[in-house]
């Protein structure tokens, strides 16, 4: 049976590609595109019954039985659609690391600012460096220019204080949902639920690219376990949200990460997951992930010796105080693991108020003037203005520089906090590395 003479049957690929499917076995045009001189032979039985025997399988040349499957979309019609993919509603190829490497390589410039954040942030840890680091920045990217925008200011404000803090960009393109919602640049960059992935990948790095050739440290959240492989090469410190702590998917994620990462405490409160996870991610795991070339594998981890605890509020209450400092010292003692301990000023430790955000900051720095030694960095959610707002109908009455997530502090309450705090830990900050 030859090909072009299916396709002289039937007319078009697209009507091959119906008929098959309709006949119970999933099939696309562009599968049938991709037969060659004579279709598969699972593929000549069907047609001969489709066309009461006028076309005969097995005539003209045989296939050879060695021939592979090739990973293409041709392999969907080895999909039975009356036992599998009954909720998908397609399927798209999406470009592989290395092609959107390609197109977007790192400059040496990126690659020194990256090299530089994530040694700096592991020297903190490790106490050779006595500064904190904050991870400051908008709740969620959605505008490239107000991005920049607020980059530029947060570089000259890192040089200002970078005696005594270590400020990193907050650069998040993913963001997880309770129920449903905008789920941030990468799912769905045009903001009008059409999910242009490759799109929203291309920006996200793009941007990543042009921060970190300012000099600036970058931070995100690690959502995706595909996401990773797109962008990780360009930042410093990755985070884990309290919704995927408990996740085993997301711990062994993390325990390949090349940035330190940061587990964030259960959104009931729970400092039992954010241990164990710490425990999970410092010891090789493997599991199933993509390679450079997009290739579905077999990840083997070396595990991740820099992650650490971020105590973010739960159960309707903040747990940023001493008292749950202490708390959080002591079951990580329990745990063997190390009193590395950074304070999220923002979610239910700011009761989800941006405007308490300074204040849990101050209280902070207290603690650290009265001898704490294991908080290490702050999380602080901060925007060009201070709020938030809802994505409208016309995307032209968006506010410039207004988080479209959770509220944020303005960047002038931004400068004023970190400036104060720089103020107060300025004297004690190299004494407590020295102890």
């Amino acid at each position: 049976m030859k090909t072009t003479d299916v396709v002289a049957w039937f007319g078009t690929k697209k009507a091959i590609a119906e008929a098959c499917t309709k006949d119970g076995w999933k099939l696309t045009a562009a599968a049938v595109s991709q037969w060659g001189d004579e279709p598969p032979a699972g593929r000549q039985k069907q047609i001969a019954a489709l066309t009461n025997g006028q076309l005969t399988a097995g005539t003209g040349s045989p296939q050879p039985a060695s021939t592979p499957a090739q990973p293409s979309e041709g392999n969907q019609e080895m999909t039975d659609n009356r036992i599998e993919d009954l909720n998908i509603e397609s399927i798209a190829t999406l470009v592989t690391p290395t092609q959107l490497k390609e197109e977007m390589p790192i400059s040496e410039q990126a690659v020194e600012s990256v090299c530089k954040g994530r040694q700096a942030i592991r020297d903190i840890l490790d106490r050779k460096d006595h500064r904190i680091f904050v991870v400051v920045g908008p709740c969620s990217i959605h505008d490239v220019d107000a991005a920049k925008d607020y980059a530029q200011r947060l570089r000259d404000l890192a040089e200002e204080v970078s005696d005594t803090l270590y400020l990193v960009m907050r650069v998040y393109f993913e963001k997880p949902r309770t129920t449903v919602g905008w789920k941030g640049l990468i799912n769905d960059p045009y903001m009008n639920d059409t999910f242009k992935i490759q799109d929203g990948l291309h920006t996200a790095r793009r941007l990543l690219i042009d921060l970190a050739e300012l000099g600036l440290p970058l931070s995100t959240e690690a959502l995706d376990p595909i996401s990773p492989q797109y962008l990780q090469d360009l930042i410093a410190w990755s985070a884990i949200g309290a919704r995927t702590t408990e996740s085993q998917t997301h711990r062994e994620m993390a325990s390949g990460l090349s940035s330190a990462v940061g587990f964030k405490n259960g959104t009931d409160g729970s400092l039992t997951v954010a241990t164990n996870a710490l425990m999970s991610v410092a010891n090789p795991h493997r599991f199933l992930g993509i390679d450079q070339s997009g290739q579905v594998s077999i990840v083997s981890t070396k595990g991740n010796p820099y992650a650490h605890v971020v105590l973010r509020g739960g159960g309707g209450k903040p747990n940023y105080d001493s008292v749950n400092v202490q708390i959080a010292e002591d079951a990580l003692a329990k745990a063997d693991l190390a009193q590395n301990i950074m304070i999220d000023c923002s979610h239910e430790n700011s009761s989800k108020n941006p405007a308490l955000q300074p204040l849990v900051m101050d209280n902070v720095s207290n603690q650290i003037l009265e001898g704490n030694k294991s908080i290490i960095g702050l999380m602080v959610e901060s925007n060009i203005k201070h709020g938030r707002q809802n994505i409208p109908a016309n995307l032209d009455d968006l506010e410039y520089g207004l988080s479209v997530t959770d509220g944020c502090i303005s960047w002038e309450e931004t400068e004023d906090a970190i400036r104060k705090m720089r103020e107060k830990l300025k004297d004690i900050l190299p004494g407590r590395a020295a102890d």
